[in-house]
C-alpha cells in the first residue's frame, strides 16, 4: 500500500479534502471500510419471486419494489443499526434480478442510446462489436487517476459505444487488439486481489465499460471485497442500463465531452448527445455520487468548454467534482480535423479554469 503512494504522494490524503468528504463522502467511507459497497447490499435484498418466465415489464416492476428495500438497508447499514453479517445472500437477489434483466435487454440490445436491436446473447454484434462474454484488455492499478480515485483497480474492456476520432484508447474502443476473455469468477478474484494490494476501488471503463454490463454484474456477483465501484464512462447509457446501475455503481466518473450535438456527430459519431449526457447526469447525481471530466479540446473551448461547464453549474454543482482535463493529444485520426490536430493552448486551458471560478464549480485541474 505504501509503495503505491509513494508512486503518488498527492494521493496519500487526498481523502481528507474538504472538497471530496463534501461531495464523495460515502464514497470515502467504503474507501476506508466504514461503509458497505452498494453491490454488496443489493447482493443481500432478497429476491422472493420467480424471475425466469416473466416479461421484462414484469421484471422492472418487482426491480422497483425492490430497490426501495435496497434504500432501506443502505440506510440501516449506514446509520449502524446493523451489521452486513446480519444479512445472508439469498438464493435469489436483487443483483440476480438485475443479471436476469440485462440478459432481456441484450435480446433486442438496447444498453446504449444506439440501440442496435441486436440478440447479442445468440451472438450478434451491433456498433460496439462486443459479444455476451467478459472480454478486457488489461487490468492493473492505475496510478494515474484523480488523487482521490489512486490508486485504482482499472479494468479495460474492449469495444466502445462511441467512435472518437481522436481516441487515446483507440487501440482498445476500435478493436486494434483482439482482447482477452476472462470469466466473471476470475475476474472477481483478481479484484479481490488488487483490493488487498491497496486499490481504493474498482474501476470499470474501455473502450466503454456499457457494453460488458451482463460480465460486470456476474463478476460483482461473485465478489467477497467490499470496494467501491466506480463506473467511468460516455454516459451515452440508456435508460434501462442506468436504473440496473442504480445500486451498484457508488462512484460515477464521467466523461462529459460536449457542448452541444454538432460537434459530438463529427467528432464521436453520435446523435443527441447532450440530451442524454445531461439526462444521465441528473441520474447520477441523484442516485449516486459522481466526479466529472472534461477534457479541453483545441478550438472547442466556446462552443463545448463553456456550455458544459455552464450546465454543470445550472443543474449539478453542489453535486459533482469537476476535473478540467489539460492532456488532450492529437491521436488516431485527429490528423483529418485541422481543429483538433495540435495540443491545446495555455490560453485555451487558463481560460478554462477562469470560466469555472467564475460558475463557482467544484473543480480540480
Amino acid at each position: 500500500m505504501f509503495e503505491l503512494f509513494f508512486l503518488r504522494p498527492d494521493a496519500l490524503k487526498a481523502l481528507e479534502d474538504p472538497m471530496v468528504k463534501k461531495i464523495l463522502p460515502r464514497y470515502v467511507k467504503v474507501v476506508e471500510d466504514k461503509a458497505i459497497a452498494r453491490f454488496q447490499i443489493a447482493k443481500r435484498i432478497p429476491c422472493k419471486r420467480s424471475i425466469e418466465n416473466l416479461g421484462e415489464e414484469k421484471l422492472w416492476r418487482i426491480h422497483d419494489e425492490l430497490m426501495k428495500k435496497f434504500y432501506e438497508m443502505m440506510r440501516t447499514l449506514d446509520e449502524g443499526k446493523k451489521k452486513l453479517k446480519e444479512f445472508k445472500i439469498p438464493s435469489r437477489s436483487l443483483l440476480d434480478l438485475k443479471i436476469k434483466l440485462t440478459e432481456e435487454i441484450m435480446k433486442s440490445c438496447e444498453l446504449c442510446e444506439r440501440k442496435c436491436h441486436v440478440n447479442r446473447l445468440e451472438g450478434e454484434l451491433g456498433f460496439c462489436r462486443v459479444g455476451k462474454g467478459c472480454l478486457i484488455s488489461s487490468e492493473f492499478i492505475h496510478m494515474g487517476e484523480e488523487p482521490f480515485v489512486t490508486p485504482s483497480h482499472t479494468i479495460f474492456f474492449m469495444g466502445c459505444t462511441f467512435h472518437c476520432q481522436y481516441c487515446q484508447n483507440w487501440n482498445i474502443s476500435q478493436w486494434y487488439e483482439a482482447g482477452y476473455e476472462i470469466s466473471p469468477k476470475e475476474l472477481a478474484a483478481r479484484i479481490e486481489r488488487r483490493r488487498g494490494e491497496g486499490a481504493r476501488n474498482v474501476n470499470f471503463v474501455g473502450g466503454e465499460p456499457t457494453p460488458s454490463l451482463l460480465c460486470i454484474l456476474k463478476t460483482l456477483n461473485v465478489c467477497n471485497a467490499n470496494i467501491p465501484v466506480i463506473w467511468n464512462s460516455n454516459f451515452y447509457m440508456s435508460e434501462k442500463t442506468m436504473k440496473i446501475l442504480e445500486g451498484i455503481v457508488d462512484m460515477y466518473l464521467s466523461d462529459f465531452k460536449y457542448g452541444n450535438d454538432e460537434c459530438a456527430s463529427r467528432l464521436s459519431k453520435v446523435s443527441n448527445f447532450f440530451s442524454i449526457c445531461t439526462r444521465n447526469h441528473l441520474f447520477a447525481a441523484k442516485t449516486a455520487e459522481l466526479t466529472i471530466r472534461h477534457l479541453i479540446l483545441p478550438n472547442h473551448v466556446d462552443c463545448c468548454s463553456k456550455p458544459v461547464l455552464k450546465w454543470i453549474a445550472k443543474d449539478i454543482k453542489e453535486r459533482a467534482i469537476v476535473n478540467i482535463m489539460d492532456q488532450y493529444r492529437p491521436e488516431y485520426k485527429a490528423h483529418e480535423y485541422p481543429e483538433i490536430n495540435r495540443r491545446i493552448t495555455e490560453k485555451e486551458f487558463v481560460e478554462v479554469v477562469k470560466y469555472a471560478k467564475r460558475l463557482g464549480l467544484n473543480f480540480i485541474t
